[in-house]
């Protein structure tokens, strides 16, 4: 789940990390009584999950009220990548002499929390890390011990932070690591994080995504979730218990176990991609998913105009395959798909559940016995139906 620049910050905040006191507007209106009220120069910056908000006209700058509304009539309701502009952040402007890069995420190849830092923050990171890989600092902290004193003075030391700087850096860094830990956060990212003309440290603008998978600890951040640009299908899987997240292919897979699904779409992959096929989704409905939650996957994979051929891929563990078939026979008289369907049921209750997609008479259902088959015949029913 991402956070809003201004949700990230003000979250910032609560942990000690300064930020500029700008304020949150959804109207041209708001944003003028805000400008007026912090007075002076003012950022007016477009909120949206997406990157390259100023090369799109996002964030503009106003020398004052009436120029920051009208900034703010330009921003708001902007498509930028597809996603509408509905709120701005009117942040007084910073005196910015250097721009530093500071963020944590996660490192699942050595299991632990990864610091990266740079003294050339306000670019791209992994432009900068593909292009000098050495000017970014990196330390690993133990999960278990937390982020240590030394850590900070050896990650300001290895930056070339001026030394002037390090208490501050050491608090704000401390700051952020608490708040990503706390808040089951997958990336706490400052970029950039300012140094002023003062001489102090400012983080000027911000990034929060949180670990889906930990929302049911963190309700306050949960509730704040702005799904506007989420597509409906992923709404609706949420809503279900189902993991998804659509694609540009035409095989809307259904598959039980994150393994699986990642296996089934790269089988797709491969018998298709030289006819430009391959999977429309990734989707795990889980272990245990209940006739409801199948039905509620069918549709939700039906719903996309591009699926030409839907895959099925169950292998029965916890999840029975009779209960899998009774599911797709519930999706199917509700849908009425006339797309063709590719079936392959193992495991447990696999007899059973082949019987009853068997007696049901399903028109255009292909079974099969290995995920191979499954694959090259769902390739194939596309080449078919185009």
């Amino acid at each position: 789940m991402k956070l809003h620049e201004f949700q990230s910050k003000f979250l910032f905040q609560d942990y000690g990390i300064p930020i500029p006191q700008g304020k949150v507007a959804a109207s041209p209106a708001e944003a003028y009584d805000i400008a007026r009220e912090l007075g002076g120069v003012v950022v007016i910056k477009a909120q949206a999950h997406v990157g390259g908000r100023g090369k799109a006209g996002g964030v503009k700058v106003a020398r004052n009220a009436d120029e920051a509304k009208r900034h703010a009539e330009d921003i708001l309701g902007m498509d930028i990548k597809g996603l509408t502009v509905e709120r701005v952040l009117v942040d007084p402007a910073a005196d910015i002499q250097q721009e530093i890069y500071l963020a944590i995420t996660n490192d699942r190849g050595a299991g632990k929390p990864l610091i990266m830092t740079s003294m050339e923050g306000g670019m791209d990171i992994e432009e900068l890390n593909r292009d000098r890989p050495d000017a970014i600092v990196r330390e690993h902290v133990d999960p278990l011990m937390g982020l240590q004193d030394f850590q900070k003075t050896n990650i300001a030391s290895a930056m070339g932070l001026p030394r002037a700087l390090w208490r501050s850096f050491g608090l704000i860094l401390g700051g952020l690591y608490q708040c990503y830990s706390e808040s089951d956060a997958e990336l706490a990212e400052i970029n950039p994080l300012a140094v002023t003309g003062a001489g102090e440290l400012l983080a000027v603008d911000g990034k929060v995504i949180i670990d889906d998978n930990a929302l049911f600890r963190q309700p306050a951040l949960t509730a704040a979730r702005d799904t506007s640009g989420e597509p409906e299908s992923e709404k609706r899987a949420r809503e279900a218990g189902i993991t998804y997240i659509k694609l540009d292919g035409q095989i809307g897979c259904m598959v039980n176990g994150a393994g699986l699904a990642m296996t089934t779409m790269d089988m797709t992959k491969l018998y298709g991609d030289d006819a430009g096929i391959g999977p429309a989704n990734f989707l795990d409905i889980g272990g245990g998913a209940s006739p409801e939650q199948v039905a509620a996957a069918l549709r939700i994979i039906l719903s996309d105009d591009n699926v030409k051929c839907v895959l099925f891929n169950i292998f029965g563990g916890i999840t029975r395959c009779d209960e899998v078939a009774n599911g797709i026979l519930t999706a199917y008289n509700e849908v009425k798909p006339d797309v063709p369907m590719v079936i392959r049921l193992q495991g447990t209750n696999a007899a059973e559940g082949n019987r009853i997609i068997g007696d049901a008479r399903i028109p255009k259902l292909i079974s099969a016995e290995t995920l191979t088959e499954a694959a090259q015949r769902a390739v194939a029913a596309v080449k078919e139906g185009a």
